[in-house]
């Protein structure tokens, strides 16, 4: 730093001179008194140091030093407009202002650390709180099991002193008893001893012999029973053996109870008569037979109920061996990441897909919709990456959950030009719900009314904030048209795969998940799976749901047969009993019969479970009583995929009302055959086949029993058309409509017609044939119809407003001056849903 005089240190530092002078006096330079005095370097730090002070700052450290500063600058410009002005250019000045905040990082890092201190002492505190609270509650819980070892030993002491009372009590009654039967015994003897003396004094008889008798002690005594002695507390019978007590109190039983089981087992277990058990589920609201089987639920409250324990036990003893045995412990190693597509429909999910794998899927679907989860592994410059293409449209809400689930990375397709829509929110929920990533591709970017500001704002309201502005969610605009910014949409799933570090191990069985089913003719039931773990080749024994069957040919998002799936690959395979559930769990098993078992248990299981969860609830045929139905619909639902069969039944299951409603008799997967013929003539359905048709046979039967059915490829025509009619099956709806209105200006009394009222229509017009009220102060006081309309002396069918009548009403002469008398009439309005 150079001398300089105090003139130009003012200038520099913009303040007066005076008030400079004024700091140097008081920062003890009082020697500088003139502007134009020299002050060097030693003096300009010395006054920086007051200042310092002045201000409340000291010395400059980090922890006083200031956490932001902004600066301000002004520049003055001219810029040049429109226009001139004697040949030269017209120019206007303006000044641009401008404001920049720079942030000392130091400072917030000690304010971080300050905060990481205090959360730790604050964490300290609630653990050593936690610690004292629980050695309170623990000596608490060791007092009271003190008390009660001392109330159980008082307990045993009095039952063993009761013990000892009862058993002195019941010596001493049988020495007594002894005693009194002794004496009896000697008395007896004496007395016989005493009669055989008479008897040899009397010598014989008048017939010449002795009487003859029982020699002493010889006569034969019936021994008495012993009677029973009635004591407090239970009946005493005594015995050899000594003294019994029945039971006085109930007996509380530890009630095993499995997930399914019928009204006598239970009975049974909780040694009960079944009506018994029978009555106590009518008592909880649900009607059941002996031999109807109950879920675990009701029956644990039926035990608790009836005064016992309930057990609740896991039938999956069988399945969770099975299964333990399938698993092993290998290394895991790098595996491609799995990406679902997610968005609202028609945004451009399938497109994108399109343009990456340089193929037109969406050109094979339906209204330009995809209806089905496509799985598809996809080669790029950075690796491979599995992709799964879930639905859009609302009605595949459960199908997208499923593609969620499966999932490590989600790419969210919003079109720039459309923003958020309901199908985006959810897609945002099903993410979050299975706790992964998030990728936005912002499509549509190349059409002109593109916004990516308003996407952005618009999924900040869902927690969904880029990086650029802070977040943890990366933004990529593309354009699937076009193929703008879809490498750079590839470059960030690869970074986030890498920050995921994704592994699995590639040796051992495979395990995985179905993402899709279907019963295609000529191939049987065939299910699209990812593997998620070890390694499925072609013959292994495969069980996935509630079916089973051995691996006969595997097919990849290509359709080319392929040997062997690794992690993160996508197949069809072929073989299975049946066509399972989409969302499934997909296991390899070694031994085929263990597979059979499994999956039979699985299917019973289910089976009880439905039956249990049948049982008619009493209040519910109660509240039916004396009250109409509703109008059912019935509609058998055959589609091409399990997918779409579950997402049909419950979009229509969702249609209805009070009065009007869909019940799905049946659904399920592939063409329609004789059987569902049968089932809808017998249940009065309509059949629904979509992307299906009937064979011959079923169409032969289906005109000749004129039964109704509808072929559709769009699940939305679907719905429109079952909704249209529910609407014609609505009853028609009664509304009243007011035409009229007439105000009465004087009443004249006719020994005819009673009270006729002199009117002067007011509003609308009054017609002979339609209802009426009488209104008083605006209030209703009767209601009828009537009995002429006049027009002077001449009887008229209709009045008009403005016009005046006289007008008598039927069975009523109560009419007053004042009085409104309104028509009305009642009109029929066809409803809808």
């Amino acid at each position: 730093m150079a001398e300089n005089t105090v003139r130009q240190l003012a200038e520099v530092l913009k303040q007066p001179v005076d008030k400079l002078l004024a700091q140097l006096a008081d920062a003890g330079l009082g020697g500088i008194a003139s502007e134009d005095a020299v002050i060097n370097d030693d003096q300009k730090m010395q006054l920086l140091t007051h200042l310092r002070k002045a201000h409340g700052k000291g010395d400059v450290t980090i922890a006083n030093r200031p956490s932001k500063v902004t600066l301000q600058r002004r520049e003055k410009q001219e810029i040049r407009v429109s226009g001139a002005v004697q040949g030269r250019p017209k120019t206007v000045a303006v000044e641009v202002r401008s404001k920049k905040t720079y942030v000392n990082r130091e400072v917030l890092l000690a304010e971080e650390q300050a905060k990481a201190a205090e959360t730790a002492k604050a964490r300290e505190a609630a653990d050593t709180e936690r610690a004292s609270r629980e050695q309170a509650e623990a000596e608490a819980r060791r007092r009271i099991e003190d008390a009660n070892r001392r109330a159980l030993a008082d307990q045993e002491d009095k039952r063993k002193t009761d013990e000892e009372r009862r058993r002195k009590d019941a010596e001493d009654s049988k020495s007594r008893a002894e005693e009194t039967e002794r004496k009896k015994a000697q008395a007896e003897v004496q007395r016989q001893s005493l009669e055989d003396e008479k008897k040899q004094q009397k010598g014989p008889t008048k017939y010449g012999r002795a009487e003859l008798h029982v020699a002493a002690g010889a006569a034969k005594r019936k021994p008495q029973a012993k009677r029973p002695m009635r004591r407090g507390g239970g009946v005493q019978v005594q015995a050899a053996g000594g003294a019994f007590e029945t039971p006085v109190g109930p007996i509380v039983r530890e009630v095993s109870i499995p997930e399914t089981l019928t009204v006598g087992e239970l009975a049974a277990k909780m040694a009960v008569k079944g009506a018994e058990v029978v009555k106590a589920l009518m008592g909880l609201g649900v009607m059941a037979t002996i031999n109807q089987p109950i879920d675990q639920t009701t029956a644990a409250l039926v035990v608790e109920e009836m005064g016992h324990t309930p057990k609740l036990l896991s039938s999956n003893e069988l399945e969770e061996r099975v299964l333990g045995e399938a698993e092993t412990d290998v290394e895991a190693l790098p595996r491609p990441p799995v990406v679902t597509i997610m968005g609202h429909v028609d945004h451009g999910k399938t497109s994108l897909l399109d343009y990456i794998r340089t193929t037109k899927v969406a050109a094979g679907e339906a209204g330009g919709i995809t209806q089905h989860i496509g799985a598809y592994v996809v080669d790029t410059p950075k690796g491979k990456v599995t992709f799964l293409d879930t639905p859009g449209h609302a009605a595949f809400t459960a199908m997208r959950a499923r593609g969620a689930k499966v999932t490590d990375i989600v790419v969210l397709v919003v079109a720039a030009d459309d923003g958020v829509m309901p199908q985006t929110i959810e897609a945002i929920q099903h993410a979050k719900a299975a706790e992964v990533p998030i990728i936005v591709a912002m499509n549509k970017m190349d059409k002109p009314e593109a916004d990516p500001d308003r996407v952005r704002n618009d999924l900040s309201q869902h927690q969904i904030i880029p990086e650029e502005w802070g977040g943890e969610n990366i933004f990529v605009q593309v354009s699937a048209r076009t193929g703008a910014g879809v490498d750079k949409l590839l470059e960030s799933i690869v970074v986030q795969a890498e920050v995921l570090e994704l592994l699995a191990p590639t040796t051992g069985p495979a395990a995985g998940a179905v993402v899709e089913s279907s019963l295609e003719k000529g191939r049987g039931a065939v299910a699209t799976v990812l593997v998620q773990k070890g390694t499925l080749r072609k013959g292994d024994i495969v069980l996935a749901g509630t079916e089973f069957g051995r691996v006969r040919a595997m097919y990849d998002g290509t359709g080319q047969p392929v040997d062997e799936a690794g992690p993160s690959v996508p197949v069809q395979i072929l073989g299975l009993s049946g066509v399972p559930s989409a969302g499934d769990d997909m296991v390899v098993l070694t031994d085929e019969r263990k597979a059979r078992e499994v999956a039979m248990f699985r299917a019973n299981k289910l089976r009880d479970v439905k039956l249990a969860k049948q049982a008619t609830k009493l209040h519910e045929a109660f509240a039916n009583i004396g009250q109409g139905e509703a109008r059912l619909l019935n509609i058998l639902v055959k589609a091409d995929v399990q997918g779409s069969s579950e997402a049909l039944t419950d979009s229509l299951n969702a249609l209805g009302s009070d009065e009007v409603k869909v019940k799905v008799i049946a659904s399920g997967v592939g063409g329609i055959t004789e059987s569902d013929v049968n089932l809808a003539a017998t249940s009065k359905a309509i059949l629904i086949g979509f992307n299906v048709r009937a064979d011959a046979t079923a169409r032969r039967m289906i005109q000749e029993l004129g039964l109704d059915v509808r072929y559709y490829s769009i699940i939305y025509e679907v719905l429109d058309e079952v909704k249209a009619a529910l609407s014609g099956m609505l009853a028609p709806e009664t509304k009243e409509q007011i035409v009229g209105l007439a105000q009465v200006r004087e009443v004249f009394r006719s020994s005819k017609m009673g009270a006729v009222a002199g009117c002067l229509v007011v509003d609308g017009f009054v017609k002979r044939n339609n209802p009426i009220r009488v209104l008083r102060d605006n209030v209703v006081i009767f209601q009828g119809a009537l009995e002429s309309l006049k027009r002077f002396k001449d009887d008229a069918s209709e009045v008009r407003a403005g016009t005046e009548c006289g007008i008598a009403v039927k069975d009523y002469n109560d009419v007053r001056v004042g009085d409104q008398i309104e028509c009305y009439e009642r009109v029929t309005v066809t409803r809808t849903l």
